[in-house]
Formats: structure tokens, C-alpha cells, sequence
């Protein structure tokens, strides 16, 4: 074989494929981070102040600093929340993602812009496939091969890659479907609107199922929403959103559409060379659809695993990344998995669910979690409040 033959090829430039690639390329391995291009996932571009202290991301990247949520219920009663102590940063995900690959690439990686096409075991090696334009279909772009002795499937939900080695779960996954709008915003804005405010808007014209949300990004926002129902109309609610809020008129950038996985796949690996990251592991949030600090974290898990594979030739190894993601975050995912199931399942527990969130217990020990990415266990008094309002809701006996 006379192709350069790689460590690892990393497939997918969002920020778990760029994160695992720069880690690689940091440790001297030989990566190619293989992308698309062109591409932007739906996202409300929120990122905690762990994910900006962990990864050192600039001051430069952010386009807004939210300081406050508002909460937005079914009967449109409206609960503001401030973030005591920090902000949340917000990014623009096309920016912020080729900020990432320019990243990776400065640590050492190759890249290269095309699309996955298939997978195959050759000789010890892995063989990928790509079309350099067009479609991963058959007749469109020029057919490429590269070589590798391991890969990092990051691209993304029901992955490309995950399916061609043969890791089961990743077109089977629960999915909600979310759709984004990024427009400019108007010289008059609505004046309840507010560029330091991230509303979550829970309605069942917006979604019958998930949320909607408007976020500031500076100049721009993004206006979006999600759902399971297929037959719910994405582009309808968003447009009535945005009616809502005063914004039907507002210059649209661009748009974007996606599936997001609920839950995190049961294996993330093939058992030979190949591991999974990012929505292509299931890593996004449920109940608030966060990914960007998951996505993250996984792609420097698998980048671990990867590592540690191979320096021993021990496909085991590669289980490492599911196994260290779990022991942190498995806690976090079964209790906003049961948020999502119980909360969201129609406009009546929403509406109790909104009305629980003016408790400044849960405003404060909601956003100590999701500032720093883990359950908070102090305080037991308050969890004990939360716990009996929380069975108030579940019963009836509070009032909404």
C-alpha cells in the first residue's frame, strides 16, 4: 500500500470530532479530520462557563452573554430567571465550529472536505471512503480512500460511520427533530425582547412535545424548536413564533434542520477500531437539548479511548469513552430523561412544570448544574422543598 496510512481518521468537524481530533494530534498521533463542509447543526449556540473554562474558549467567539431565562408557559404566564454569579456565553455555530477544525488543525491535524461514503476492515486497517463533492450517493463526486488504524465516528446522529461498522442503536435511536431559523435582528425590537435573555417557550403550537426558544446572538438570533411528531410542522411553528414575538418581518440568514438523539447509545464502539462520539453517541441532553459541552467532552473521551488503543492493540480499550461519559454524566441523563417524559407530555404538566420553576431553589439549583455540568448535592433542605412541591405538581394539590 503506498496511501499515507493515519492513527486515526476522525469523521465529522463539529465540536466532538474537532475536540477528539486536536487532542490526538497534541499527543503527536497522525490524525485526519475528514468533514463535509458547508454544514450547520440547528442549535441555540448556548455554551456553559465550564465549557468555556475547560476547552479556553475566547472571549472573541462569544456573540452575546445571556445574563437571565425566561420560562414561558402553555397559559404564556412568564418566569424570569436570573444567572446568579456568571452568564451563559452564546456562539454562532457556523463561526464557532470552523473555529474548532482551525483548531485542530493548528495541533497537528490534516484536513480534508468531503463526505463519508463507507467504511471497510482491510489488511489490519480501516478503510474509508469519501466523495469529495455532492452526496455521499453513488455517481456523485469523486470517489476517495483513505487508511487508518482506527476512526472516530463524529458525524452526527443516525452516523454514517456508526452504521457501517456495525454498531448497533444509531438509526434506531428516539430522536426529536429540531428546526432553526437565524435571523437579523431589526433596529426596533419588541420591547419584550431582550438581547441578554434566553427564553424557552413551552406551548403547544410551538412544539407539542419539546420547547421552542428564542436566543440572543448579537446582531442576530436564533429562533427554533423541536419535536418527536413527525407530522408537526417545524417550519409553521417557528414562523408563529417569530409572529409572536413581533419578528415575522425580520431578515432570515439562514436555516437548519437536524435530528437530535435523546439518549446515549448502549455502545459506542465496535469492538475493533472504531468509536463513536458526539450525537453520533446519543450525548445530547434530554429535556433541554444541550450538546455542545457533551459533544465536547465525548470527542476528548474518545480521543482517550483511541489513545489508549492504540498503545495496547486492546480493542477493550475503546469501551473507555461510553464508560468514563456515564460515570460523570449517567446521573444527569436519567434525571432530565425523566423530566422529558413526565413534564413535556402535554400543556397541563407544562404549565405545573413552569409554575415550579418560580421556586428560587429550583432556579438556583437548576443553573448550578447546568453552569457547572453536575447534579448539585448540597443544600438538602432545599432538595427536600423541591422533592414535596415537585409531588405537589405530580398529585394535584399545588395550584398552577
Amino acid at each position: 500500500m503506498t496511501q499515507e496510512i493515519y492513527d486515526v481518521i476522525v469523521v465529522g468537524g463539529g465540536p466532538a470530532g474537532s475536540t477528539a481530533a486536536e487532542k490526538l494530534a497534541e499527543k503527536g498521533k497522525k490524525v485526519l479530520l475528514l468533514d463535509r463542509g458547508g454544514r450547520v447543526k440547528p442549535c441555540g449556540g448556548a455554551i456553559p462557563p465550564r465549557l468555556i473554562k475547560d476547552y479556553k474558549i475566547p472571549d472573541s467567539l462569544l456573540v452575546a452573554k445571556a445574563t437571565s431565562a425566561r420560562m414561558i408557559s402553555p397559559k404564556n404566564k412568564k418566569v424570569d430567571i436570573p444567572i446568579e454569579n456568571g452568564f451563559v456565553g452564546m456562539v454562532d455555530r457556523g463561526t464557532f465550529d470552523e473555529w474548532l477544525r482551525q483548531r485542530a488543525e493548528a495541533a497537528g491535524a490534516i484536513r480534508k472536505v468531503g463526505n463519508f461514503s463507507d467504511l471497510k476492515e482491510l489488511d489490519g486497517l480501516v478503510e474509508i471512503s469519501y466523495r469529495v463533492r455532492g452526496k455521499a450517493q453513488i455517481g456523485e463526486g469523486e470517489l476517495k480512500k483513505v487508511y487508518a488504524r482506527s476512526v472516530i465516528g463524529a458525524d452526527g446522529a443516525k452516523s454514517g460511520v456508526g452504521r457501517a461498522a456495525g454498531v448497533a442503536g444509531c438509526a434506531e435511536a428516539n430522536y426529536v427533530f429540531a428546526y432553526h431559523e437565524i435571523l437579523r435582528k431589526p433596529e426596533k425590537t419588541s420591547i419584550d425582547y431582550d438581547a441578554s435573555r434566553c427564553d424557552v417557550i413551552y406551548q403547544q403550537q410551538v412544539s407539542p412535545d419539546f420547547y421552542g426558544w428564542v436566543f440572543p446572538h448579537g446582531d442576530t438570533l436564533s429562533i427554533g424548536t423541536g419535536s418527536a411528531d413527525k407530522g408537526f410542522s417545524l417550519r409553521n411553528a417557528v414562523g408563529h413564533l417569530r409572529a409572536q414575538i413581533g419578528f415575522e418581518n425580520a431578515e432570515l440568514i439562514r436555516h437548519e434542520g437536524a435530528p437530535l438523539p435523546m439518549k446515549p447509545l448502549k455502545r459506542w464502539d465496535n469492538g475493533k477500531n472504531v468509536v463513536l462520539a458526539g450525537d453520533a453517541a446519543g450525548v445530547v441532553a434530554p429535556s433541554s437539548g444541550e450538546g455542545i459541552y457533551y459533544a465536547m467532552y465525548g470527542g476528548e473521551l474518545a480521543a482517550s479511548a483511541i489513545e489508549a488503543f492504540l498503545l495496547s492493540g486492546n480493542p477493550a480499550k475503546l469501551k473507555l469513552a461510553r464508560k468514563s461519559f456515564m460515570k460523570e454524566h449517567r446521573l444527569t441523563f436519567i434525571v432530565l430523561g425523566i423530566m422529558q417524559r413526565f413534564w413535556y407530555i402535554n400543556d397541563k404538566r407544562r404549565e405545573s412544570f413552569v409554575k415550579m420553576c418560580e421556586d428560587k431553589d429550583v432556579q438556583r439549583l437548576t443553573f448550578e448544574s447546568y453552569m457547572n455540568k453536575k447534579l448539585v448535592r448540597k443544600k438538602p433542605l432545599a432538595h427536600i422543598k423541591i422533592f414535596f412541591k415537585d409531588m405537589g405538581h405530580l398529585l394535584g394539590i399545588a395550584k398552577a
